[in-house]
């Protein structure tokens, strides 16, 4: 058989595989294949979010830090950051507040270049650093790692759940983190943690001069859920795992607060998280929400962080690809 019948064969053979149900179909775009090209393979999409150029409109969002893995990972991710022109929120920092033992794994500055770097710090140690008058231990932090600012990640329903957990007491979060945003000369993105921010919470938020709110909502990582499947307490504790808002119902809630309370609003820059799974789900969202906004990932980046960077590269770049791809030919449905 020659080259030419092997082809054929392996077609009809892929034609009878490849065959779809009506029932798989993207419901949520329009697809118009007859009104452009495609798009050049090295063609930046450039965007402009917390004040630097990004080259795609991509968040590495917080994963991990002080683990045996970490700085592999890190610097893997860093790098991926430079040379696609992506920002990269870190994991908790909190181990190298006061320690320098594990600084190794959160420094990244090297890797990244001038793209966006932001360091991470729970509700619980940001309260407690500033009642205690330690905001010069958050600035000095930042500083040595270079970052561009704090991300604040706020997370109740994980702390509550996990064995050696922080309560939060005092002041509410949003009264910290109006504090932080008195107290400290940086940059603050505050985000939760997997179960996504209801409305009364986000338009608390939307109201100060913060750089970025991160939804990390329902859908992807829940962190509450993790913490559970840590402790015997499963069965019992699991309902609370399974409450909060995904970044469709978020979207919703800001476009809502943007509406009825425009001239309150301060903060309208959003990297949309939780349950984004590919860049399909990236471009939709972005696309729906009025304002500026890029998608995170953590999960999706962190399978491809472990080793081999050109495993990483290669996942990113079909990311960027894709994304191209679907803004030349993909149109929301109303």
């Amino acid at each position: 058989m020659t080259k030419n019948n092997d082809r054929k064969k392996d077609h009809i053979d892929l034609a009878i595989a490849s065959a779809t149900q009506v029932s798989t179909k993207d419901n949520r775009f329009y697809y118009e294949p007859m009104l452009t090209v495609h798009p050049p393979a090295d063609a930046p999409i450039y965007t402009v979010f917390l004040r630097k150029e990004f080259l795609a409109p991509i968040w590495v969002s917080s994963m991990t830090g002080g683990t045996g893995i970490a700085k592999v990972i890190n610097e893997n991710l860093a790098r991926a950051c430079n040379d696609f022109g992506l920002g990269m929120g870190l994991g908790s920092c909190r181990k190298i507040l006061f320690d320098d033992q594990y600084l190794e794994d959160f420094m990244v500055r090297p890797f990244i270049g001038d793209q966006p770097l932001y360091a991470n710090l729970g509700i619980a140690q940001v309260s407690e650093l500033l009642r205690n008058n330690q905001a010069s231990v958050i600035e000095e932090m930042i500083k040595k790692l270079c970052a561009d600012g704090l991300i604040i990640h706020v997370n109740p329903v994980q702390e509550w759940l996990q064995p050696e957990g922080d309560e939060i007491t005092g002041l509410s979060p949003i009264r910290v983190i109006e504090e932080a945003l008195d107290q400290l000369s940086t940059s603050i993105i505050v985000k939760e943690v997997g179960q996504g921010i209801g409305p009364q919470s986000l338009l608390a938020l939307m109201k100060l001069p913060l750089a970025a709110i991160e939804f990390a909502a329902f859908g992807g990582t829940n962190f509450a859920k993790l913490e559970n499947l840590r402790d015997s307490r499963t069965e019992t504790i699991d309902p609370i795992c399974f409450v909060g808002h995904d970044p469709s119902e978020m979207i919703d809630l800001a476009h809502h607060i943007l509406e009825k309370h425009q001239g309150d609003v301060r903060c309208k820059e959003f990297i949309i998280s939780g349950g984004v799974k590919n860049y399909l789900d990236g471009y939709y969202f972005n696309e729906r929400l009025s304002c500026n906004s890029i998608y995170g990932q953590a999960a999706g980046f962190l399978k491809h962080a472990h080793g081999d960077y050109d495993d990483l590269a290669y996942y990113i770049d079909q990311q960027v690809q894709g994304y191209k791809f679907a803004m030349r030919y993909l149109r929301l449905k109303s």
